[in-house]
């Protein structure tokens, strides 16, 4: 339980990316003063749990609303996994997820998609989907996982100035190939249910 715990905690780490993201937070939030700059960050990552764990709560109403099976989940979220795990890897110049404006964010693009990207929305409704009986364990997961985030982009001016730019994009490409093996891990898990059910 303790290591199912654990490696709910570092994929989601991986899918919220926010060591990839703290570039992106920094550029955006140049002309932001310091003290508002914590208030901002905070806010956007109150957001992104809110709406992560409305995801987790209610991905297989969301599943069976849309006739959408856990099967279709898992392959798309392992392709979609699989093509932002390359942007981090080969570091494209507008980050993971695109382009971001300048100025105060208001939930986009910080709190969605930087943060509660469609592959953290995936992950999180697949966890909560496949193994309902442990949602406890999957909130917590969510919680520190949101915890370590806001820590990190809260810290992101000294994080950047401390290890520089080719450390913090060492560790981004570093996130996006392990992330690589999880998103065709995903992929293969539901390439097999669809066979199975043949």
């Amino acid at each position: 339980m303790k290591g199912e715990f654990l490696s709910a905690i570092v994929l989601l780490l991986l899918v919220t990316d926010p060591f990839g993201n703290v570039p992106l937070v920094n550029a955006m939030l140049t002309g932001v003063a310091p003290a508002r700059r914590r208030v901002v960050i905070m806010r956007e990552c109150a957001i992104a749990t809110a709406i992560l764990a409305a995801f987790m709560l209610g991905g297989q109403a969301i599943l069976d609303l849309m006739h959408l099976s856990e099967t279709s989940l898992s392959i798309a979220g392992g392709v979609i996994l699989f093509m932002i795990a390359i942007r981090m890897v080969f570091a494209h110049p507008e980050g993971a997820f695109g382009p971001t404006q300048r100025g105060e964010p208001l939930i986009v693009p910080l709190a969605i998609p930087l943060i509660a990207g469609p592959s953290a929305l995936a992950t999180i409704m697949l966890m909560a989907t496949r193994e309902p009986q442990k949602m406890g364990m999957w909130a917590g997961a969510l919680a520190v996982t949101m915890a370590i985030a806001t820590l990190v982009l809260l810290s992101g001016e000294r994080l950047q100035r401390a290890l520089g730019d080719r450390a913090m994009q060492a560790i981004e490409r570093l996130m996006g190939l392990i992330l690589t093996a999880i998103a065709v891990e995903m992929l293969l898990g539901g390439i097999r249910d669809f066979v199975g059910k043949l």
